[in-house]
């Protein structure tokens, strides 16, 4: 390449990743632009993107100038294996001036007659996004110079393929939340509840999760959880469980033999996965509730006319991340009329900077017998005020009211 050729090419490809009106483009048509303006600055005969899955592991064909087949195929490469997943994997350019059954694994490049590739990785922020690749269909050299200039446009796609899937994954995980949370609570005679769900102000929609169900017999189910991490990945993970705890919860009375199969469940289908449960069952016949723990803070139990104290209960271990812990245990706790039980997620009671045992004590001080909708007005107020959690908040309240549904004040 002459340097008058080198420089304009150089001029044109920066001219093309800086153009301000590419930033009003969604995602699709930012491809569509950018891929035919590669092929022609370029000289190639196809610009193909390959963005990694939501699991890092394969790469999916999302966009193409000239080799519209992988697309429309849904083409999908794994991670390590031939010469889009060897790009993928090494985080560097790879060019090849052979075209094979051994050098690619997509039969669809060696129909298409290509003779050379050059693909370059797709990074922003250190993640992985996806792969640029060019491909010519007569032998061809890529010159240094060319290799950096398409890093440079690989660098772009990325960065916009980045922000498109942060924004479609809050919006995902968001709506997904929202769609898992009870709509309405049980009404049952004699019980009154009341919720809170606040996401993380840093973390945003994540894991954690409330449930309360009608169960046969005149039983109620109630359930508090949190999944390790944040985001689209964590909400997914939660809603499989919360079905599961469901599922289990008709099938078996106990709550800790329910806690164990669901573990077993997770141990073997959520691979390396942990979140903590605390899940209980009211019959409302004998005003008793059954209680078991995995990994849990114990809930709050307020009985008029005594300080309100914390479920003396075991905590077993997590569920998940390959434990399979068989022989989970339960308590039994007496609700007479009037008692409040508070069920609360770690995010209510952890901030950074303040000793947790102060947290604990500040929350079972605020905690007294009440309509369930004043009990979390006066916990919320206590524990969160005006200064945003940087966790999610779950928050979950049960009363016993009188004899006629009514609540005690």
């Amino acid at each position: 390449m002459s340097e008058a050729r080198s420089s304009e090419m150089r001029l044109r490809v920066l001219e093309t990743v800086t153009d301000s009106t590419l930033r009003y483009l969604d995602l699709e048509k930012l491809f569509d632009v950018l891929l035919w303006q590669v092929r022609e600055l370029f000289a190639v005969d196809t610009v193909t993107v390959l963005l990694a899955d939501a699991g890092g592991r394969q790469l999916v064909a999302k966009a193409t100038a000239g080799l519209e087949a992988e697309v429309v195929q849904g083409v999908r490469v794994p991670v390590g294996t031939g010469f889009a997943g060897q790009v993928a994997q090494r985080r560097e350019p790879v060019w090849i001036d052979r075209v094979d059954e051994f050098t690619v694994v997509n039969p669809l490049l060696r129909e298409r007659g290509l003779r050379a590739l050059l693909g370059v990785p797709m990074v922003a922020q250190g993640h992985l996004t996806g792969v640029l690749h060019v491909g010519s269909t007569t032998p061809r050299r890529f010159t240094d110079e060319e290799i950096e200039l398409l890093q440079l446009v690989a660098d772009r796609l990325a960065m916009a393929a980045h922000m498109h899937r942060s924004r479609a994954e809050r919006a995902a995980t968001t709506l997904l939340q929202d769609s898992l949370l009870p709509e309405r609570l049980p009404a049952t005679d004699g019980w009154q509840l009341a919720a809170r769900y606040v996401p993380g102000a840093d973390s945003g929609v994540g894991g954690d999760w409330y449930d309360v169900f009608a169960l046969p017999g005149g039983r109620i189910g109630l359930v508090i959880g949190d999944v390790v991490g944040h985001g689209l990945a964590a909400a997914i993970v939660m809603g499989r469980l919360r079905s599961a705890l469901r599922a289990y919860a008709l099938e078996f009375a106990d709550p800790a033999e329910v806690l164990g199969k669901l573990d077993r469940k997770a141990s073997h289908f959520e691979d390396y996965t942990m979140a903590t449960v605390a899940y209980a069952v009211i019959d409302t016949a004998t005003s008793r509730m059954d209680l078991a723990m995995a990994g849990h803070l114990p809930p709050v139990l307020a009985v008029p006319g005594q300080p309100a104290v914390f479920v003396d209960a075991p905590v077993d271990p997590p569920v998940g991340y390959n434990l399979g812990i068989t022989g989970r245990r339960g308590v039994g706790v007496d609700l007479p009329v009037g008692a409040l039980v508070a069920l609360y997620t770690d995010g209510l009671v952890e901030r950074r900077g303040l000793d947790l045992d102060d947290r604990l004590e500040l929350l079972r001080q605020s905690v007294s017998p009440a309509p369930p909708e004043v009990a979390c007005v006066r916990i919320m107020n206590a524990l969160v005020g005006d200064r945003p959690a940087t966790d999610d908040i779950a928050l979950l309240t049960i009363l016993h009211g009188s004899d006629h549904g009514q609540p005690t004040q």
